[in-house]
């Protein structure tokens, strides 16, 4: 099982100071963090994208570019591209700008995005929400096959046989699908036969096992390999020395965070004995000591069939940086170790 982190980029306060960072220092501090997990061992890490005043990445691609120029073994991806409101042809070349640039070592995992922004800011109708990520999708994966491309749809012009430049060192550029909880979902990456990452924010891992195993019947009805058909999960995470140490330096941050975009949702406000039932064994957070992490790292690879990979949410709004750094460095040199020995495949 591989092991990563994402990140947001959310603006952040320092819960000493109460003073919020400003946007060059939080985006300085997220390339030193992605410089760190590549340090430690880690094996992906991820920026997510956003339109909204609390976050930085609404142009991850440049932010992973900066990352790229200071890593040499990490895999650089999004988490998630919001492709549905975006131009495929313009995220090809950007990717396949940062694989060049990491010299092999960029992904992308498409999704249509759980904040609704980018629509209106693009002039995109919502209604068409469904409709975009398929139309699109068909179009990126078609470019990463094909240097020259016939293609027509209805919300972009035409594409004539016009080459599409540059060309990605990796041959086909990896591409994940982001999903949530909707069963088509599932079923589309299946049948595409492209690798599903997870996105589980809350509740038991094992409610989702259905999910996985309707993606891996779809993906073995149209005939794909059960090697292509990769399993992600992406879920809070965070380690320290002990667990409550783990729960009360994440918390703070969490509960901030969930309360302001629950406002918005209509979400009850945060508890932190719902936080602590979420870290608990049937929960779906992973946050604690390096030995309760594994641990249910593994309870995680156990009842979902088997995870290719599993990628920490540590965004924390009030997180110190030299906390964070710390954070990376147990999940890189004492999880991962402790994962990849229980995992790994006999030769």
């Amino acid at each position: 099982m591989e092991l990563g982190i994402d990140s947001f980029a959310a603006t952040v306060t320092d819960p000493d100071t109460r003073t919020t960072l400003s946007g060059a220092d939080r985006l300085n501090h997220l390339v030193e963090e992605i410089e760190r997990a590549d340090a430690a061992g880690l094996d992906s890490f991820g920026v997510g994208e956003h339109h909204r005043r609390e976050y930085l990445d609404a142009a991850p691609s440049v932010i992973l570019a900066a990352a790229a120029a200071r890593t040499r073994r990490i895999r650089l991806t999004s988490a998630v591209t919001v492709l549905s409101a975006d131009d495929p042809v313009r995220v090809f070349q950007q990717y396949a700008t940062l694989d060049l640039l990491s010299r092999g070592r960029a992904e992308l995992v498409v999704g249509r995005g759980s904040f609704v922004e980018s629509y209106p800011l693009f002039g995109l109708d919502l209604h068409d929400y469904d409709a975009l990520f398929t139309e699109k999708l068909g179009l990126l994966l078609k470019l990463r096959e094909e240097e020259h491309v016939h293609w027509q749809g209805r919300f972009r012009a035409p594409l004539t046989g016009q080459g599409v430049y540059p060309r990605p060192q990796q041959t086909p550029l990896p591409v994940w699908i982001g999903v949530g909880g909707t069963p088509a979902s599932f079923v589309r990456a299946g049948t595409l036969g492209l690798p599903l990452m997870v996105a589980i924010i809350g509740g038991d891992f094992r409610r989702f096992r259905p999910l996985v195993d309707l993606y891996r019947r779809a993906g073995e009805a149209a005939g794909h390999p059960g090697e292509a058909l990769r399993v992600g999960v992406h879920a809070f995470g965070f380690v320290a020395r002990t667990t409550q140490e783990a729960r009360d330096a994440f918390y703070p941050g969490y509960a901030r965070m969930v309360d302001t975009i629950g406002r918005e949702r209509g979400w009850p406000a945060a508890s932190r004995e719902r936080f602590d039932a979420e870290c608990g064994p049937n929960g779906a957070y992973l946050i604690g000591s390096a030995r309760e992490v594994a641990d249910k790292a593994l309870h995680v690879n156990d009842v979902l069939g088997g995870v290719s990979r599993l990628t920490f949410q540590m965004t924390n709004v009030m997180m110190p940086h030299d906390r964070m750094l710390g954070a990376i460095d147990l999940l890189g040199r004492e999880v991962a170790p402790m994962v990849r020995a229980r995992t790994a495949r006999p030769t």
